[in-house]
């Protein structure tokens, strides 16, 4: 990997709209699970966009989620120029979405030989995800869950994910059940998994499978994304890209507000 350590410790953490998030390219992330397996710890991913901030101001546990989280990245272009607005240090390479970063990741898993596993996605989904991923890199471990289970902690089928799960002794554990069921999941069982990095994936696999649309990467690059993906699922999308922006509108004046009586108080 090209990110030494010493260069991922100076990875700075930004604070807007009542969030952390780290200023993380594709390539750091993978340095990052690289360092996570070298050191053998167990790191948790995270990563922000509209929609997950949303639900931090409204949701307790995914405030103990992302105080868990090592790193969070940003996912969603719109985030980087809200950064941007207020003069932080995000660019356009800081927006890490799973459908840019999975291939990536999966190539570099197969090349330095880390397990993966992913949990999530409709029963066969994320099977069939997995043989097209290693059909494109033969030297791929993986293995899969679907993520239609009783999740709650003591269950008998949450209990025989995890079982199978630590069995398989995945280097890098993928979690992909939708916003916030997926980071409920990993705050729940966090403690009783054996993996060294996990990360939140939403629907990296449903893209590879083709169950879901993936959005094209023009439209990514210059924060149409979410346009896309209103039309494609607008039943379920509707409310968390037509109406939960307007209260990140409150948590945007707020920054200006203390950005503007910060810099009053430096003349």
């Amino acid at each position: 990997m090209k990110n030494s350590f010493a260069e991922l410790a100076s990875i700075q953490t930004l604070k807007m709209l009542g969030i952390n998030v780290n200023a993380l390219s594709l390539p750091q992330l993978n340095a990052l699970i690289a360092e996570a397996i070298n050191l053998n710890k167990c790191w948790i991913i995270a990563n922000h966009n509209f929609h997950s901030i949303y639900l931090y101001h409204h949701d307790a546990k995914m405030r103990n989620f992302y105080a868990k989280a090592h790193y969070t990245h940003v996912d969603g272009m719109s985030l980087v120029l809200v950064g941007q607005f207020l003069g932080m240090p995000l660019q356009r390479e800081h927006r890490v979405t799973y459908a840019d970063w999975t291939e990536p990741l999966i190539a570099e898993a197969a090349k330095q030989g880390w397990r993966v596993f992913y949990i999530g996605s409709k029963p066969g989904v994320a099977e069939k995800g997995a043989k097209i991923l290693q059909a494109k890199f033969p030297n791929l471990q993986i293995a899969t869950a679907d993520g239609y289970f009783d999740a709650r902690v003591d269950s008998t089928e949450n209990r025989d994910r995890l079982a199978i799960i630590n069995a398989y002794k995945p280097h890098i554990l993928m979690v992909g059940m939708s916003m916030p069921r997926q980071e409920h999941w990993i705050l729940d069982n966090l403690e009783n998994l054996a993996v060294n990095a996990i990360l939140p994936s939403g629907a990296a696999i449903d893209y590879v499978a083709g169950a879901v649309p993936t959005p094209p990467r023009w439209a990514g690059k210059i924060g149409l994304e979410w346009l896309f993906r209103l039309i494609s699922e607008p039943k379920r999308l509707w409310r968390r890209y037509l109406v939960e922006p307007w209260f990140l509108l409150k948590l945007l004046l707020l920054d200006l507000g203390k950005n503007y009586n910060f810099r009053e108080f430096k003349k």
